[in-house]
């Protein structure tokens, strides 16, 4: 599955959640969207230094930023990226870039302690492809972590997911999201050299909604 062409997915990004004009508050680190009381940046393992894949408006790596953590932010989207800066200039330890992830890892000289995705860019890209750059990114005992919803049962690996889901509005755009199973993730990770792998699902609040799975690993130590 070679995904979806480079002009079309950063074209559906740039329409992603366009009422969102204010910023948000940042008050806690959210994996689920839900506000549900879920886990925090706990997950992360207290780092200095983090790569935020996929972080649209930017919430997450500002709550980050805010409590010591140097963090740098990657958006496919320039209008997401445009919309994060402003929202958070005035943040000394926040970077936001514009760039494709796999090609950010590729370029990028620095390793970090934390590389994590919420309902961000490791959900739409191929792991054969984003996880072997994100293991040479991560430092020693690095912690990934990333969530997404829950997958519906045996609907797993690459999907199409339209512009429909964009705010509710019909859209020709479409790009494709992968999602496995907690037991899936786990060999996928475990293939790609990480350890101490852990992936459940968080249960929505709501009777009878999808949850979130939410999945961590870590480097093996030098």
């Amino acid at each position: 599955m070679s995904g979806t062409a480079p002009t079309t997915a950063a074209e559906y990004w740039d329409k992603y959640r366009p009422r969102v004009q204010e910023r948000p508050a940042a008050a806690r680190f959210d994996w689920t969207g839900l506000d549900d009381g879920g886990p925090g940046a706990e997950l992360l393992r207290s780092p200095a230094t983090v790569l935020d894949l996929g972080p649209a408006e930017g919430e997450n790596a500002a709550y980050l930023a805010r409590h010591g953590c140097d963090v740098t932010a990657v958006d496919f989207s320039a209008v997401q990226v445009e919309r994060a800066r402003r929202f958070w200039s005035h943040l000394p330890d926040l970077t936001f870039v514009h760039d494709e992830v796999c090609s950010y890892l590729d370029g990028c000289p620095r390793e970090f302690d934390a590389i994590y995705s919420s309902w961000g860019a490791v959900w739409f890209t191929d792991p054969d492809e984003l996880f072997p750059r994100v293991v040479r990114r991560l430092a020693s005992a690095g912690t990934f972590a990333f969530s997404h919803r829950e997958p519906v049962t045996g609907r797993y690996g690459a999907q199409r997911m339209g512009g429909k889901w964009l705010e509710g509005r019909e859209s020709e755009l479409s790009v494709y999201r992968w999602q496995y199973s907690a037991e899936q993730w786990t060999g996928i990770l475990e293939r790609h050299g990480f350890t101490a792998v852990d992936a459940r699902v968080h249960p929505s609040p709501e009777p009878g909604a999808a949850g979130t799975l939410v999945v961590t690993a870590q480097t093996p130590p030098c």
